[in-house]
């Protein structure tokens, strides 16, 4: 869908492929001439952008409009020379070239990844950390291969913990401070790593990945928020006891009360259900007396969305909103026909989620969950006129 002249909030030049056909792969370039209008800046270095609202109402997100989360500089990768290297607690150590993983038994599958940070901005008061609006989310068709084939492939060895998925971008983080130069990686249970939705994919919207969104490879883990989805990927280590690296401890945890004895930090996984009005958007005049197609989109990661509910009196009273099929890992459009009344004045839309778990969004925020999981539902306030 492209979007309006209204919508193009600015001009940003990212990364592109070039040379991605098998065959002909050459080194990953940065082509700074290619526009991406309508992305929100979050931070100019490393590059981080925004999908705005009118971007959520497609059910694939082109590569254009799908937003992109760096720690680190975009790393330059010789895709010639490019090699996946999965070690640690297996049988037979790999070193498989693009081509060789492409050959494993591709599938594709329509996940959505979302930042573990969205909606940030809503937090008060004001938290560390870039602050996303709603647009740190978006689904995509992923083209892959299950990381379950690869680990087959290698023999994980008996009493294995975690897969640890290590991408090739590089640096320091100052607050909270890490150990010097480290590299962007995530640990996850050897269930999920083999679980069907967990992808080591080079395609996405059927065409190769470009270098902003983690060229030539990266992981893609269906139904955990985006940490987990490690970009420009190259290292696998198996491991035989839990993962505590900077990225699960220090970064992207949370606070856990379920022992009974004190709060534990834990690392952040499942995606939270979540609903979000796209239009009308926050601070707009609507028309009073007339009817209004209000539209959104709701996920639950691993789990389908059960119900979307729509309130125009601040969550005084709720209507259900008819969804079409639903499915885990993928989010669901939605729209509800709204009779705007007639009385000028503000007024105070909200959507939420339930799950076919039965959980529900929210009505405020859980401050255990630090800066991240951010699923409370946040007000739409609008000016009838």
């Amino acid at each position: 869908m492209p979007l309006s002249r209204r919508e193009l909030l600015r001009t940003v030049p990212l990364a592109a492929v070039a040379g991605m056909a098998t065959g002909s792969r050459s080194r990953l370039v940065a082509d700074t001439t290619t526009p991406f209008p309508g992305m929100i800046v979050r931070m100019e270095q490393p590059r981080n952008l925004e999908s705005p609202l009118a971007a959520l109402k497609q059910e694939h997100v082109p590569a254009e409009h799908f937003f992109v989360r760096s720690h680190f500089a975009v790393p330059t990768i010789d895709v010639k020379a490019f090699k996946l290297t999965v070690e640690g607690h297996v049988e037979k150590k790999l070193e498989l070239t693009l081509d060789e993983v492409m050959k494993l038994g591709p599938v594709t599958k329509s996940i959505t990844v979302e930042c573990a940070g969205n909606g940030r901005v809503f937090l008060a008061p004001q938290a560390r950390g870039l602050q996303w609006g709603h647009g740190a989310v978006a689904n995509a068709s992923w083209t892959g291969v299950p990381l379950g084939a690869v680990l087959e492939r290698a023999g994980v060895k008996p009493g294995a913990s975690d897969v640890v998925l290590i991408g090739t971008d590089v640096g320091t983080i100052a607050e909270p401070a890490t150990p010097g130069p480290i590299h962007f990686d995530r640990g996850i249970p050897l269930a999920k790593a083999k679980a069907d939705e967990t992808l080591l994919a080079w395609n996405m919207n059927n065409a190769p990945l470009s270098p902003s969104h983690g060229a030539p490879l990266r992981a893609v883990v269906g139904g955990w928020y985006g940490m987990a989805a490690v970009k420009w990927l190259n290292r696998i280590v198996v491991t035989d006891r839990p993962h505590n690296g900077f990225w699960q401890t220090f970064d992207y945890s949370v606070w856990d009360r379920t022992a009974g004895i004190t709060p534990q930090m834990v690392p952040v996984t499942a995606i939270e259900p979540k609903a979000v009005i796209t239009s009308p958007t926050r601070a707009s005049f609507v028309k009073g007396g007339a009817e209004m197609i209000v539209t959104g989109v709701a996920w639950a990661g691993e789990n389908a969305v059960a119900k979307v509910e729509i309130s125009t009196d601040a969550g005084k009273t709720w209507s259900v909103v008819e969804l079409p099929k639903t499915q885990p890992l993928a989010w669901s459009q939605w729209q509800w026909k709204w009779a705007v009344p007639k009385a000028a004045g503000p007024m105070s839309l909200m959507a939420r989620c339930t799950d076919t778990k039965g959980r529900t969004q929210p009505e405020k925020r859980d401050i255990d969950r630090r800066t991240y999981m951010i699923n409370h539902m946040i007000p739409v306030d609008v000016t009838v006129q």
